[in-house]
């Protein structure tokens, strides 16, 4: 096992970032990955490039190690909504989720509806709260056959508990949009049905990377409506002469071959956080995320995200009065530090390798904010 120290230094991003929940920088995992598998296909020397079809073995493989899920239950996407897209053309019924969820999960319930008029979106009225079993218990009906849910809020940080919303939904599916919390939140996603995430942001894999993983319950209810010439289970190579079914797996939720090297790319990012294993990673980030609450705190910046460690993974948001926001994200820029503004908000995510300057960095942003604000 790797130390989480050893795993942090692993990482050489510019002091001052802390927007991880946007896109995280690579670490020296990922970009030796990345150089070698490139090397490989510049040099293409004779027998060298059947290692490329590994790479999707491979990267199922390092998916299931981080949510239990089988390989053959997992398929790689290019990223977190294509995975939601084929969940939600594939299923026949009531879908009960947030209008305020990110916009992947109700564009793409939307647009089912909109194609195949077989899927209801259903919207649920948080009463601007988060996502709770209580909300979700008061507002199922008969012709709800699925929920879905966030992981991690991408505007508040909330992190849902999707174990009692197993409990409240029954057999309904449960549909997990991970993005802002794979790879830094120990989640139950065994209890899921379907989990889509991408690589870009916690897990530092860069764009063009994610999976789709569905339990048994959702492939049997499902419909691969999007299912390419790569998704069937032709074994002689490309299905000639003839359109095929789709495969039985997970696998029938793919389109065309993926890039290898966006899998080896994903694979290696995912191998290096199962070396040190996801709690160490959320251990450490929570003491990295009370740090800046404790900054903000200090300097009386309002903390809008939630304060409690099992309501929270990554993000601390901050609201200022109206008319202080623009001294907040001046003073944050002109102190060289990274974060995104959403509408009124700023939201701050710092990982595991957040070091010391940073922190010297955000609490000078805040000094000034603090001068700017009593003059």
């Amino acid at each position: 096992m790797t130390t989480i120290d050893d795993f942090a230094s692993g990482f050489s991003e510019e002091p001052g970032y802390v927007n991880f929940a946007s896109v995280g920088p690579f670490g020296r995992a990922v970009i030796e990955e990345q150089q070698a598998q490139v090397e490989l296909l510049r040099r293409a020397r004779f027998g060298s490039l059947s290692s490329l079809d590994e790479q999707d073995a491979r990267v199922r493989d390092a998916v299931g190690a981080l949510t239990g899920f089988r390989a053959d239950q997992i398929v790689f996407q290019p990223n977190t909504t294509s995975g939601l897209m084929h969940a939600m053309f594939g299923i026949t019924g009531g879908v009960l989720l947030s209008a305020a969820e990110f916009p992947a999960l109700p564009f793409a319930a939307a647009r089912a509806a909109d194609s195949l008029s077989v899927l209801a979106p259903r919207w649920l009225d948080t009463a601007d709260g988060p996502v709770t079993p209580g909300v979700i218990r008061d507002q199922l009906t008969s012709s709800i056959v699925a929920v879905a849910v966030s992981l991690v809020d991408f505007r508040t940080g909330y992190l849902a508990d999707i174990e009692g919303i197993r409990q409240v939904i029954g057999d309904r599916l449960l549909i997990v949009d991970a993005m802002q919390g794979f790879g830094i939140v120990d989640a139950p996603f065994e209890v899921a049905d379907v989990i889509a995430s991408g690589g870009q942001s916690w897990v530092r894999a860069g764009w063009g990377t994610g999976f789709l993983a569905l339990s048994d319950r959702a492939l049997e209810r499902l419909t691969p409506v999007f299912s390419g010439f790569s998704a069937t289970d032709n074994t002689d190579g490309l299905p000639l002469d003839g359109v095929q079914p789709p495969a039985q797996g997970a696998s029938a939720y793919s389109i065309s071959h993926a890039s290898p090297i966006d899998q080896a790319r994903f694979s290696a990012a995912l191998e290096e956080i199962g070396t040190v294993g996801v709690p160490a990673i959320s251990a450490r980030l929570a003491e990295k995320v009370s740090r800046v609450i404790d900054l903000a705190d200090e300097y009386a910046v309002p903390v809008t995200s939630s304060r409690a460690e099992n309501e929270r993974a990554g993000i601390v948001v901050l609201e200022p009065a109206p008319d202080q926001l623009t001294m907040l994200t001046a003073s944050l820029f002109n102190h060289g530090v990274s974060v995104s503004v959403r509408g009124r908000a700023v939201r701050l995510s710092p990982h595991v390798s957040t070091d010391e300057e940073s922190f010297d960095m955000l609490r000078g942003a805040f000094t000034s904010y603090a001068s700017a604000i009593t003059v």
